[in-house]
């Protein structure tokens, strides 16, 4: 009976965890709390309070729509509504443009035909195809039917000779006298000196000197002439000019027939060369080409300058050629396309 009032007294001992916490004393004065540090405080504050300066807005009025700011520290970025991309406008090339345009095209290129003009180069180029190589005379009309420009267009000539152009004898080259002429005024200069000077002239030539046409070909680069001649006695005066007018093959040698020996009169060669006197010579694919008129020529006279030129080349076939020395003849206009010639019929 004893150990119950024990039992009792260790119970009041312990704390009931249910119990209310004791009231404060009437007295006692609340404890002040702790102050956040600055940086929090400024965190604290909900972003209606803050007010963003008048520079702030007036560069966000400025950002195009769709661009989103940079989200800042602290803040909740808010989504903002898909704008949906446009497609951008076409931007009209600049004068820049088209000057890196022009300069990436490439040299040689023609410039772009029209439909019509196509087919009908289309349709010529058949017609020739279908045709093959033709006998003179029928391929002077035919090249005389072929009109495509207004203007007198010369005709040409244009030879692949069976020869090999790297070996020195079997270089091709002289010149000859066409019957009819080639329709071209021609300038003629002939180095001479004492009596030669007025027989040139009188036979039409159109400058005729010795030391001072030289001096002024030196001096001022003056080549206001398309064929230079000269006799035999001026040409250790004449060789000096060999770096000027040998390029532009102006120079006076005696297989092109421009060098005027003793034994020539030359009154003769200028009117040779003034009536239309056309030079020629193979070049590195041995190749000949040369003028032979005017499309306004009659077939006749264009057929006798054909046939006279192709017979004095013909009696220029070297020794050490081998094969068939014609190997493909065509004639052409300045603009149109080339007429094949039946090689095995040049005298038909």
């Amino acid at each position: 009976m004893a150990k119950k009032p024990a039992a009792a007294s260790d119970e009041t001992a312990k704390p009931k965890d249910d119990a209310p916490a004791p009231e404060k004393a009437k007295g006692e004065k609340k404890k002040p709390e702790a102050k956040p540090e600055k940086g929090e405080a400024k965190e604290a504050k909900p972003e209606t309070s803050e007010k963003t300066p008048k520079k702030k807005k007036a560069a966000a009025e400025k950002k195009p729509a769709g661009e989103q700011t940079p989200a800042q520290p602290g803040k909740p970025v808010a989504a903002s509504p898909a704008v949906e991309a446009k497609p951008a406008a076409a931007v009209a090339p600049s004068g820049d443009g088209q000057a890196e345009r022009k300069k990436k095209k490439k040299p040689g290129t023609a410039p772009s035909r029209g439909k019509k003009l196509k087919n009908h180069l289309r349709n010529i180029q058949q017609k020739l195809l279908k045709e093959g190589p033709q006998p003179l005379k029928k391929a002077v009309s035919t090249l005389k039917s072929l009109k495509r420009s207004k203007m007198d267009e010369t005709v040409e000539i244009h030879i692949f000779l069976g020869v090999d152009p790297t070996q020195s004898d079997q270089l091709i080259r002289g010149s000859v006298s066409l019957p009819n002429g080639i329709g071209k005024s021609v300038r003629v200069l002939v180095f001479c000196q004492s009596d030669n000077v007025a027989k040139a002239k009188a036979a039409g030539a159109d400058f005729a000197g010795g030391a001072e046409l030289i001096e002024k070909i030196q001096k001022e680069n003056w080549l206001d002439f398309d064929i230079a001649l000269a006799t035999q006695d001026m040409m250790g005066q004449v060789s000096r000019l060999g770096k000027v007018l040998g390029p532009r093959g102006l120079m006076p040698t005696p297989k092109a027939g421009t060098v005027v020996s003793m034994t020539q009169d030359i009154g003769e060669v200028v009117k040779e060369f003034k009536a239309g006197k056309v030079e020629f010579r193979t070049d590195a694919g041995g190749n000949v080409h040369a003028l032979l008129g005017k499309r306004s020529f009659a077939v006749e006279d264009l057929r006798q300058n054909l046939q006279a030129f192709l017979d004095h080349v013909s009696s220029l076939r070297p020794p050490a050629a081998r094969g068939a020395f014609f190997r493909k003849i065509s004639i052409s206009t300045s603009m149109g396309p080339g007429v094949l010639i039946a090689w095995e019929v040049v005298h038909a």
